[in-house]
């Protein structure tokens, strides 16, 4: 009896094709490094600047690394990133923005 042939799956949302894809996991990993700063230095408020423009730097990472990538994996790490980097952007924001405005 003929049995159909099926690719290793195992790994489920990690799974990839198998194919090397360098720029995706580069800009995964930048994404992943500025969103985890971003949402970090968020908790004080003396690390305004830091936080919104590490945020602001994640978020446009990760549209364009989502714009690229192939691969489920890629696509995840990459939501993680910038969800942090817009969290770490809005509370940035909310301490005093991007060029260091003090709100009252």
């Amino acid at each position: 009896m003929a049995q159909v042939m099926r690719t290793d799956t195992a790994g489920g949302l990690f799974a990839s094709d198998g194919k090397p894809h360098p720029l995706q996991d580069a800009l995964m990993a930048v994404t992943l490094v500025l969103g985890i700063t971003s949402f970090i230095t968020a908790m004080f408020h003396h690390l305004h600047l830091l936080s919104s423009w590490t945020g602001l730097l994640g978020i446009v990472a990760g549209a364009y690394g989502l714009w690229v990538s192939v691969t489920t994996r890629e696509r995840f790490g990459l939501i993680v990133g910038m969800g942090a980097a817009g969290v770490g952007l809005l509370l940035g924001m909310a301490h005093g923005g991007l060029f260091g405005g003090v709100i009252d």
